[in-house]
């Protein structure tokens, strides 16, 4: 499946690509399904998968971890976890991410800030990542349309 128009993604500056996309729920709903655990594991992932593990302590300084399982069988998965470092509802959000087979080097920083008008909620996350290289590398792959499935999924989920 591919990004179906909703999702704006686009480089910025040297090492960050920014994720913009409109969801038409207040921002308080979108937060809190962008961190409670029984909404995330509705959503969370592209199509095929399942959030099997989803842990988080909501906190400055508090964990997250995040595995997903695809296909009928399962034998397939993937996990990530990550710190927060800012948690600031319903608007605000900084956390870290890395993967645990990395398929890019380092740690990224996303920053995801939730405004509000007209009881629609204008999501952006922008990511951080230490090198253009990586940044590079990550905007060379599928990820684009995996994260507008998943949005569609959220979008959906908000109705």
């Amino acid at each position: 499946m591919k990004n179906t128009g909703n999702l704006k993604v686009a480089a910025a500056g040297d090492r960050e690509i920014v994720f913009t996309r409109v969801f038409d729920a207040p921002r308080r709903r979108v937060f809190d399904a962008l961190t409670e655990p029984d909404l995330l594991k509705r959503w969370h992932g592209p199509h095929g998968w399942s959030l099997v593990v989803c842990e988080v302590d909501l906190k400055a300084g508090g964990a997250f971890r995040f595995v997903w399982q695809r296909g009928a069988d399962a034998t397939t998965d993937m996990g990530m976890g990550g710190v927060y470092r800012e948690v600031v509802p319903p608007e605000r959000l900084v956390h870290t991410e890395r993967f645990d087979q990395p398929w890019y080097p380092g740690e990224c920083v996303i920053t995801t800030v939730l405004g509000e008008e007209g009881g629609k909620t204008t999501f952006t996350a922008t990511l951080r990542y230490e090198s253009r290289e990586a940044r590079d590398a990550v905007l060379a792959t599928p990820m684009e349309h995996g994260v507008a499935e998943a949005y569609d999924k959220l979008a959906e989920l908000l109705k």
